[in-house]
């Protein structure tokens, strides 16, 4: 059953934010995630979000999303990643 990463993020280092993004794919790409929808928070339909933009990835199941986020790849880009940003990121299952 598919399981999806969604990320609420507020970006507070745009150049450290570029750096991120741009090695992210390839610690994806081992686990079969792939991107579904990235992009700025363009309107708020209920309650409050401070979230600057907000992204999901969909991978085969919860063990491969948490398999990508344990993964030595990925654990080398948190350092940068909160320097550029703050947020939350949770597994999705339906």
């Amino acid at each position: 059953m598919p399981a999806y990463v969604s990320a609420s993020v507020i970006v507070k280092d745009p150049n450290k934010l570029k750096i991120y993004l741009e090695a992210l794919p390839a610690t994806l790409q081992p686990f079969g995630g792939r991107p579904v929808a990235r992009g700025k928070v363009s309107q708020i339909l209920q309650g409050s979000n401070d979230a600057h933009i907000q992204a999901v990835f969909e991978f085969a199941d919860a063990a491969a999303a948490n398999a990508w986020y344990q993964s030595d790849a990925y654990q080398a880009l948190i350092p940068n990643r909160d320097e550029a940003l703050e947020g939350s990121i949770v597994i999705l299952e339906s």
